[in-house]
């Protein structure tokens, strides 16, 4: 590049910040300006509060520490995401999805054995929470991390106050010198061969660019509205599209996972901040109202009074058929969505960003690898889909007809109804999970959570050999108790 390039962010919230500071940080040194404009109409969504360890690695990438970014957002670690009422037919009152570790590469083989020895009938130990540190660590309510000598990597995730973090985020980018401007965009004017020349406020200032990103929610002002890129929808097997959330100022608990509850029309998420506990139902409107919902949500959480408002808030899922087309990209909920059961939404904006990263540059700043990029992300959230739905195929409810449609469709992918084929037929899961997820956050680890956790297992045989099980027989309990000498409690 001979010539200075300027990229323009449409929308703030965190995928516009985080992509305004991976992209300033990454070409400090390229002749690129970076402008983001920012309504300061629109209010940040907010439905999901917390992350994968994806969240991590960004924060190294930026050199940020812990104990500055933390604190200003009013996070908290988070270790694994517990399911409550999911699949009552399960021994287990709940189950756990830890996020795995550098350590548990010596016990999650033993996992994955013991799952294969359930699918034979015999009875050994299935619960996922006893084969991952984190799943002990939150177990003990113990802080993630590690004392120097422990000599293996931990990941985890966090929660996080969303409208704290973005605030915190545009500082660090502004420091980077990307150039914020607040105002509405009235208009988007394009070229003769339909890409995008500039963007004109409500203050008649104009605003011209090489580059597009729109990161303007749900309305996709730039892809959809004017570049007309079509949106598929998830609405054949995720049912869920609305929302209500109510955050209410209960004590920090040390807890340190994320908690999602079954309730008639959809599941309840509690996530504890260091300053409120962030809560919220995820539902169905073909299956219950919103005034419903509400109170729903409210009897699950025991709270009467009216004076603690509640928001509601509708969603699209499902993705862009394009997340990059003509000279813009799509980021956050105008790229697409997938509800927030697993806390996808920031680590597809993540990977969507390094990888937009990557092959623009490779392509010296062209669209030289457009298709390219928009198969692996279009891949990323079909990945992710199958993993969401088979959470809803696999329930064992019978309450409520919402329940009962959702593990009675048969909208099915083909990736997903291999892997499921596979389990019930008592095969190794390796090589299915590896070529149909290619690029999913899903690991074979996480689909034996999943799949263990909703109790996937036929009955137990009559007679038991009393054998077989590796939980027991090499010592995980002794071995996780032993590890987690080596981190402190959370308190």
């Amino acid at each position: 590049m001979s010539t200075l390039k300027k990229i323009v962010i449409l929308g703030g919230g965190t995928a516009g910040w985080m992509a305004a500071n991976l992209m300033a940080k990454k070409w400090k040194n390229k002749p690129i300006a970076i402008y983001l404009i920012e309504s300061p109409c629109i209010g940040i969504v907010g439905v999901g509060e917390g992350s994968t360890p994806t969240l991590k690695a960004f924060f190294n990438q930026m050199n940020i520490a812990e104990s500055e970014w933390m604190p200003a957002c009013n996070a908290t670690y988070k270790l694994n995401i517990r399911f409550n009422g999911w699949s009552p037919s399960s021994p287990l009152n709940s189950y756990s999805h830890p996020f795995k570790s550098q350590v548990d590469v010596h016990s999650e083989r033993s996992f994955f054995v013991n799952c294969l020895t359930r699918r034979m009938g015999l009875n050994v130990t299935t619960d996922p929470e006893l084969f991952f540190l984190n799943g002990v660590l939150a177990q003990k309510k113990l802080k993630p991390e590690a004392a120097i000598n422990f000599p293996f990597n931990t990941e985890y995730g966090y929660h996080f106050d969303s409208a704290l973090l973005g605030t915190f985020l545009k500082e660090k980018a502004v420091a980077l010198g990307v150039t914020h401007y607040q105002g509405k965009v009235t208009s988007v004017e394009q070229h003769i061969d339909g890409s995008i020349k500039h963007l004109v406020t409500d203050a008649n200032n104009v605003f011209e660019g090489d580059f597009f990103i729109d990161c303007s929610g749900f309305e996709a002002v730039l892809m959809r509205q004017k570049l007309k890129v079509k949106f598929t929808s998830f609405s054949d097997n995720l049912f869920n599209d609305s929302a209500v959330v109510i955050p209410t100022n209960t004590p920090y608990d040390n807890s340190i996972e994320t908690i999602s509850t079954a309730l008639s029309a959809g599941w309840a998420w509690e996530i504890p901040l260091a300053n409120r506990q962030g809560n919220g139902y995820v539902y169905s409107s073909q299956f219950i109202d919103s005034d419903k919902a509400e109170r729903e949500l409210r009897d699950h959480l025991g709270i009467i009074d009216k004076d603690v408002n509640a928001k509601h808030l509708k969603m699209n899922i499902g993705q862009l058929e394009s997340h990059w087309s003509k000279n813009c990209l799509a980021l956050g909920l105008s790229q697409g969505f997938i509800e927030p059961l697993e806390a996808t939404a920031l680590h597809l904006v993540q990977t969507s960003i390094d990888s937009f990263i990557t092959l623009f540059e490779q392509g010296d700043f062209t669209n030289k690898y457009q298709t390219t990029y928009n198969k692996i992300v279009n891949e990323r959230f079909e990945s992710v889909r199958d993993y969401i739905v088979a959470h809803y195929k696999l329930n064992s409810r019978h309450d409520s007809d919402y329940w009962k449609e959702n593990r009675e469709n048969l909208i099915l992918s083909d990736a997903l109804l291999h892997i499921l084929d596979c389990w019930y037929k008592g095969k190794e899961l390796t090589q299915e999970v590896v070529m149909s997820q290619t690029g999913s956050q899903f690991s074979l680890s996480s689909w034996h959570c999943l799949l263990a956790g909703n109790n996937v297992f036929p009955s137990l045989a009559v007679k038991q050999p009393g054998v077989g099980d590796l939980y027991r027989e090499y010592q995980l309990e002794k071995f996780y108790a032993n590890c987690s000498l080596n981190f402190a409690s959370i308190i």
